[in-house]
């Protein structure tokens, strides 16, 4: 991975995400029983070989800086770069964090373009040869060296990964096309009416020096200040070299409170989508995590080794900390840190926030988000 710059977009506020993303970032909302979102493309970064990946954020960046600092560099040989507050970090005592970082100076971004050219020092700085986009809401495992071989290898100006999915849903990412030789000819984003079943997994190597030269076109224009409403269509626009990668396996774009209880279920499935060994640990890594399907009071679910439960659990994903009491029965369900469901209370597809309670007058089939 010798000159690859990795840069990580994680400005999401979670609007559509409910209460699941209130009073907190989208990239910090746990997933998995094990991890949070932004874990996925940190510990893909890690695996492959990465010792840094830049953070793009302007949204509550202290809380998200706070926490990848906590979390991720304490990791050998790998950390969360902070672009102009990494000084201020660095500096400070083993364990503590700073406290006070410099004022900003740079202007709100207004989309993820912008993000690459407010901090256009620390991402094009000692002159990287590709630049790799990730995004801190994708909950996939993925080794990213294969992609840059064959992306070198090609000489392309940008190398997009996709995936192929359902045509009803394309709708809701950035669908693309390729000709027989595997070269982009079409990208748009969100289209009313989808003409191909393959859709932009989010993130891409670009080559720096026609990435920032894109970039610099665009600036002072008429634009979305967009990666994909903008970059991508002007390059292709501008007969570009761009290939595509496909992203084997499984991978998912968390947008929505329906996709993210989606994304559970399929994590119990048979086989899982993702192996539970292949999960990041971020959350509590000491607290062992099991996928018990057959056992006093728990079926086919994922639950942590010091679970107190006195009811039943069936297909569901559990954190550490929750308890659920005599009598109660948790089914196709998440139950975020903390979270009780009372004795004799019942809760079928529900998710119960951290420290949330279900009280026993709680109706059978819960809606798609139980809390107080």
């Amino acid at each position: 991975m010798n000159g690859v710059r990795a840069v990580l977009l994680a400005g999401g506020r979670g609007e559509r995400m409910g209460p699941l993303g209130a009073g907190r970032l989208k990239p910090l909302i746990p997933f998995g029983g094990t991890s949070r979102l932004i874990d996925f493309s940190l510990r893909n970064a890690c695996d492959s070989g990465l010792d840094e990946v830049l953070l793009l954020s302007q949204y509550e960046e202290r809380m998200l800086m706070d926490d990848l600092h906590r979390v991720w560099n304490r990791t050998p040989g790998f950390r969360a770069h902070f672009g102009p507050y990494d000084e201020a970090y660095r500096r400070a005592a083993p364990g503590a964090l700073p406290a006070a970082l410099p004022e900003r100076t740079w202007p709100a971004e207004r989309g993820t373009a912008d993000a690459l050219i407010s901090k256009e020092r620390w991402v094009f700085g000692g002159a990287p040869r590709d630049i790799l986009v990730l995004h801190a809401d994708h909950v996939y495992r993925f080794d990213y060296r294969g992609m840059l071989r064959e992306h070198r290898a090609s000489k392309a100006a940008l190398t997009v990964a996709y995936q192929r999915i359902e045509r009803r849903f394309v709708r809701l990412f950035g669908m693309v096309e390729f000709d027989d030789a595997g070269h982009l000819t079409a990208f748009v984003e969100k289209p009313a009416e989808p003409t191909s079943d393959l859709v932009f997994a989010a993130f891409c190597l670009f080559d720096a020096r026609i990435l920032r030269r894109y970039l610099e076109q665009l600036a002072g224009t008429a634009w979305q200040h967009d990666i994909s409403r903008d970059v991508i269509p002007a390059m292709l626009a501008g007969g570009e070299l761009i290939r595509g990668h496909r992203v084997p396996g499984y991978w998912e774009d968390i947008g929505t409170v329906d996709r993210y209880h989606l994304a559970h279920r399929s994590l119990l499935a048979r086989p899982p989508s993702i192996p539970l060994a292949d999960l990041p640990a971020t959350v509590r890594p000491e607290v062992a995590r099991r996928m018990v399907d057959e056992a006093p009071g728990i079926r086919r679910s994922l639950v942590p080794a010091d679970l107190v439960n006195h009811g039943e659990i069936t297909h569901s994903v559990v954190y550490p900390g929750a308890r659920v009491g005599a009598g109660a029965v948790v089914h196709d369900s998440v139950l975020l840190p903390g979270a009780t469901v009372a004795a004799g209370a019942r809760i079928d597809g529900a998710i119960v926030l951290e420290d949330g309670a279900v009280a026993q007058c709680a109706a059978a089939d819960a809606a798609a988000e139980a809390h107080r």
